[in-house]
């Protein structure tokens, strides 16, 4: 392995630097849910424009995904993850100020390209930073992700209704780019590579290897996963389990708290038990919890269901993206990051469409199903990920 070259005091510093980073990610995506239904008001818009105006977020950010491993590559994922965090949260504001339909359109396409490319960008800076502590870390990134969101949802909850929506996301605005600004001051220089030969000729695009292919296919069927919980939990409790009013959230919050501490213990659980069996054993987790929710139709197991979800399917993004990292660089974050975005932008909407035919608890069999495969194809993705390079598999 080779030496860092920096001191273990700045790896600690870009660990705490790059955590702060995955923070305000999650506050700035919490803190735009929070507002929908006033920007929808503010604006008048109709439930079809909402969806429209949601789904330009995702084609945004599948816009930039494949090119920010290039430009990491380039650039080194330290400037590009500092320079992009702090466009993104200024981004964030655009919305808000959105005077019509069209506007906030084209502004939500581009705060998801920006944070397509940050999110590619501070998983690769992740990586770097992982491996200058020769410890696994993504895991604990992540939970700092789904912590900023809980901390983003707590003051919307207090802020929401109480000052005007531009207050709100100016105030966000300017903590979480300010946090940017600084913490990319302690950012790592990516590890030096072999050198790159010819390159000036180096081709701009890399060829998809079937090792990416397959990790991006498993984070697409654990992304789908994710959001079906995300987006159908709370229907499901209020229209399958007729839970009312505002209990039917009971789910969803289990779900959400129990990823947020698997995440945050999910390094732990990586260093005993290896990638694999990480990202094979949570999905098996998921797949039971799921089993459960959609089998018992009773709230208390169902809860219980959904939190069993949330544990397993904590660490299986996270771990992913690490291997990919380690494995096949920034360029490898990025395919794979691509193509499991695609299960955020596509599962939900898909199991919508299936409920309307077969009913909401039929449709959400396709989230259990993508837990199983993950459990299934894992161990021929992480075969590849050690045949193509053998030589940094030693712990996997």
């Amino acid at each position: 392995m080779t030496q860092p070259s920096s001191t273990p005091p700045a790896a600690e510093a870009a660990r705490r630097a790059v955590s702060a980073i995955f923070m305000v990610n999650g506050a700035l995506f919490a803190t735009w849910g929070v507002n929908i239904p006033g920007v929808r008001d503010a604006l008048n818009l109709s439930a079809a424009q909402i969806g429209t105006a949601l789904l330009a977020v995702g084609l945004g950010s599948i816009c930039t995904m494949p090119f920010t491993g290039g430009w990491t590559a380039r650039y080194g994922s330290h400037r590009v993850t500092w320079v992009v965090t702090v466009a993104c949260m200024l981004s964030l504001l655009l919305p808000f100020v959105a005077p019509n339909f069209f506007a906030l359109v084209a502004a939500l396409a581009l705060l998801g390209a920006l944070n397509g490319c940050m999110d590619v960008a501070m998983n690769a800076q992740g990586v770097t930073v992982e491996q200058r502590l020769a410890r696994p870390i993504m895991s604990r990134l992540h939970a700092y992700f789904s912590l900023g969101g809980l901390l983003g949802a707590g003051l919307g909850t207090l802020l929401v209704g109480r000052v005007p929506l531009t207050t709100h996301a100016g105030l966000v605005v300017g903590v979480t780019a300010l946090v940017g600004l600084l913490a990319g001051r302690f950012l790592l220089p990516d590890q030096t590579q072999a050198p790159a030969p010819q390159s000036d000729q180096a081709p701009r695009r890399v060829p998809l290897s079937a090792a990416a292919a397959l990790l991006g296919v498993l984070c697409f069927l654990g992304m789908l996963a994710e959001g079906a919980n995300y987006d159908w939990a709370a229907l499901y409790f209020r229209d399958v389990l007729s839970v009312p009013g505002g209990q039917s959230g009971v789910g969803y919050a289990a779900f959400v708290a129990a990823m947020t501490l698997g995440r945050w213990f999910g390094d732990r659980a990586r260093t005993r038990l290896g990638d694999e069996r990480t990202v094979r054993g949570g999905a098996l987790l998921t797949a039971a919890g799921l089993a459960l929710a959609l089998l018992a139709r009773e709230p208390l197991l169902a809860t219980v269901g959904f939190a069993l979800s949330g544990l397993g399917l904590s660490n299986v993004v996270p771990v992913m993206y690490g291997v990919a990292g380690h494995a096949l660089a920034g360029r490898g974050i990025a395919q794979v990051a691509t193509l499991g975005y695609g299960g955020f932008l596509l599962g939900p909407p898909a199991i919508g469409f299936i409920a309307e035919e077969v009913g909401l608890g039929a449709a959400l069999g396709l989230a259990l199903a993508g837990a199983t495969l993950i459990a299934v194809l894992g161990g021929a993705a992480f075969q590849l990920i050690r045949a193509s390079t053998p030589e940094k598999q030693t712990a996997a």
